[in-house]
């Protein structure tokens, strides 16, 4: 069986022409908010941005500090929320930890809300009366249905249980009617439990982490990671897992470029 490289520029221009009406007809402004210079938020962001632009999106950046204080972060997501010519806000995680997240996720107004990160909206993906869901978790759906992947009875490991990644994926990949099994930093036996996945998520930020001992051969790689090693952005997995490997995302290339395109198709819903 020829080995599939899920590369994500395909996936992503033909949602980005599914999209092109819909901006021709109405003006969009995308909001960022970043708080600290996170490495991996840094890219993410100037990648979100050169797309939006290319697409003919307005974007506004705020950047406030890493010693920026609770108050003033709320205080500067309150005026995106109000400004009526923004559409979407997106906010960046991880905070430093000295913020509280979920007290700011708490005031994101839910109707700007383009990575369901509201509580509001997070509570509706959970309850599955939502076609909104965070962006990253979305994309990985797109690219398994675009180089047609099944889920459906696969067993699908998630490396990760961010809110913003592991757990709402999980909870998508459940609606494909897949058998989830979601790791984290206290699983115990996790090379027994990945040798036994069809699909592996990839989605915990450490570069390659995930060896070729780790996984069984015709596996599925999802690799969500981005890691900056050296000057270089790498993922979650290495080079041998991908040789085991059926089908996987390249990083980058992968995921990452998919995700930026779901923030815009957030924008129109």
């Amino acid at each position: 069986m020829e080995k599939i490289i899920m590369y994500g520029k395909p996936v992503a221009e033909q949602i980005k022409n599914e999209l092109k009406e819909k901006f021709a007809q109405k003006e969009y402004t995308l909001a960022t908010f970043l708080v600290g210079e996170d490495p991996a938020s840094l890219v993410y962001r100037d990648r979100l941005i050169r797309l939006a632009h290319s697409l003919g999106l307005k974007t506004r950046q705020v950047n406030l500090p890493a010693v920026a204080t609770q108050k003033e972060a709320e205080e500067a997501l309150s005026i995106l929320n109000a400004d009526v010519t923004i559409q979407g806000i997106l906010p960046f995680m991880p905070l430093p930890a000295h913020l509280h997240s979920r007290k700011l996720c708490s005031i994101l107004d839910p109707a700007k809300d383009v990575d369901c990160l509201s509580p509001a909206n997070a509570g509706e993906l959970f309850l599955g009366c939502t076609e909104l869901a965070p962006c990253t978790p979305q994309a990985c759906l797109e690219i398994l249905k675009y180089y047609d992947i099944k889920m459906a009875g696969k067993n699908v490991v998630i490396l990760g249980r961010s809110n913003v990644v592991g757990k709402p994926l999980a909870l998508l990949m459940l609606k494909e009617n897949a058998t989830i099994t979601i790791c984290h930093s206290k699983t115990k036996n996790l090379p027994d439990i990945l040798r036994q996945a069809d699909i592996i998520v990839a989605a915990i930020g450490k570069a390659n982490f995930v060896t070729e001992d780790m996984v069984k051969e015709g596996v599925v790689l999802v690799d969500v990671g981005i890691n900056a090693v050296a000057g270089k952005i790498v993922g979650d997995l290495t080079h041998g897992a991908h040789v085991k490997a059926s089908a996987y995302t390249p990083v980058p290339g992968g995921v990452g470029v998919v995700s930026n395109v779901m923030v815009m198709k957030a924008l129109v819903r």
